[in-house]
């Protein structure tokens, strides 16, 4: 299975999600991305799984998941899902 995304050097810090994704440097504050990730303390954040094909990130503390598209704001609609299938 080929990679979704390349995912690169996150940083959470002072309430911001940084990293780079195919490149491309994105900054999201933690409000943005999910009110559980920003209402999470440091150690809680600081534990996170990227996903082997790219497709998302995982804070298996919080079981909370984002995936990168929506970071992104790739949205895929059910047209979208047929025709790639």
């Amino acid at each position: 299975m080929g990679s979704y995304h390349k995912i690169d050097k996150i940083r959470i810090e002072g309430g911001v999600l940084s990293l780079i994704v195919d490149d491309q440097e994105i900054k999201k504050a933690l409000s943005e991305v999910s009110p559980l990730l920003a209402a999470a303390n440091d150690m809680e954040v600081g534990i996170y799984e990227v996903s082997p094909s790219g497709y998302g990130i995982h804070w298996p503390l919080l079981d909370e998941d984002i995936s990168i598209d929506g970071l992104l704001g790739i949205v895929h609609s059910p047209a979208q899902r047929k025709q790639s299938a």
